[in-house]
């Protein structure tokens, strides 16, 4: 076999060198890199079994002088040839809790259940060139982690053989304000949020578990934990009080911006959509506004012309009876000048909502 053939060509090379065949060189890693340090090393089924001897030297265990036996528990330089067959390298003898935290994972999930495609420890961290972190080479750096965790998300065939919630995720997210922004290098480090800093990274969990970031209920105090301003107006707003309520119908930061696909709030795309995404709750509100001169010029594709958010605001949202309210009666006047300057008391008297398959319809009273 290939890995008797690797035993054989260290032997010798022990015994060319003057040393007793029975003695393992010095570092116990040379011995492993004498067969495995070979590019073109193939084991069983004609699987590459080489590893870079300097990628590893490099890398975090490297540089500790971690033995390869220190993982690989079921091989010593002393016994060769070894197994063609190891046991599976376990993490959890050095990393306990991060190993523990993905056993519970949307994807230590679904490798119990049997899936072979679901990714591990080795498909994010690397195998014999895993770096820290902070290292801008790491497939865990923020930098990076788009293109780490696209190795699955992103991978069109994949996708389709597992069957992968959210189609190409990591396309959407690239053009996204956030993914472009880490590809533009737009903001500073660590600024925009890759995928970890929604999803986390050792406790990612599925949307439908309570404990996940990005469930439901808990998708405003991920957002928030950046966007903290914003977070404290939503909260004041009828939708976050009916969500501090447990209306969970009530709409929250996804709902508006979408998860993967968030763009800039003053691209025409975006100001041009929203009034379709406050329809999708307001059915009756959206009927009403399309019949406007407002509305069919939004429907046109003009982006200069008002929109829900700009009545109404946008995080801040207030029922009309509300004082504070940009519809309120005290408040409407000042909110229509925005736009009309020269706007006075019966012009803010207009109906923007009313429907003209009704008789009462056209002004409303203060």
């Amino acid at each position: 076999s290939a890995v008797t053939a690797c035993a054989v060509l260290v032997l010798t090379a022990f015994v060319l060198a003057g040393e007793s065949a029975a003695a393992p060189a010095t570092d116990p890693n040379e011995t492993c890199l004498a067969c495995h340090g070979d590019k073109d090393a193939k084991g069983a089924g004609g699987k590459s079994i080489a590893v870079e001897g300097a990628a590893f030297a490099k890398s975090v265990h490297g540089e500790m002088k971690l033995e390869c036996t220190a993982c690989h528990t079921d091989v010593s330089a002393k016994a060769l040839p070894h197994a063609e067959k190891l046991k599976p390298v376990d993490c959890a003898s050095c990393h306990e809790k991060p190993v523990k935290e993905y056993v519970a994972t949307v994807h230590g999930v679904a490798r119990k259940a049997g899936s072979v495609v679901a990714a591990t420890c080795a498909d994010c961290h690397g195998k014999h060139d895993i770096l820290k972190t902070s290292n801008p080479a790491s497939r865990t750096n923020h930098a990076n982690l788009e293109q780490t965790c696209a190795a699955c998300h992103g991978n069109e065939a994949l996708i389709k053989r597992a069957n992968l919630p959210g189609g190409n995720i990591a396309s959407r997210y690239h053009d996204s304000i956030h993914g472009q922004a880490i590809a533009n290098k737009t903001s500073t480090k660590d600024a925009a949020p890759t995928c970890t800093n929604c999803h986390g990274a050792h406790d990612m969990r599925a949307k439908t578990d309570p404990a996940s970031r990005v469930t439901r209920a808990n998708i405003p105090g991920t957002c928030g934990s950046c966007h903290m301003n914003v977070k404290a107006a939503w909260e004041k707003s009828h939708h976050g009080q009916l969500r501090q309520a447990n209306v969970l119908q009530a709409p929250g930061c996804t709902d508006c911006h979408s998860a993967h696909d968030i763009k800039q709030h003053n691209a025409p795309e975006w100001v041009l959509a929203v009034v379709q995404q406050c329809g999708s709750c307001h059915n009756d509100y959206i009927a009403s506004y399309r019949d406007t001169f407002h509305g069919q010029v939004n429907e046109l594709g003009y982006t200069q012309v008002a929109t829900c958010a700009s009545c109404h605001g946008s995080h801040e949202i207030l029922p009309a009876s509300n004082p504070v309210s940009k519809v309120s009666a005290q408040n409407r006047l000042a909110t229509c000048r925005t736009c009309h300057p020269k706007a006075n008391l019966n012009f803010s008297l207009y109906d923007p909502h009313s429907n003209r398959h009704r008789r009462e319809c056209g002004r409303r009273l203060l």
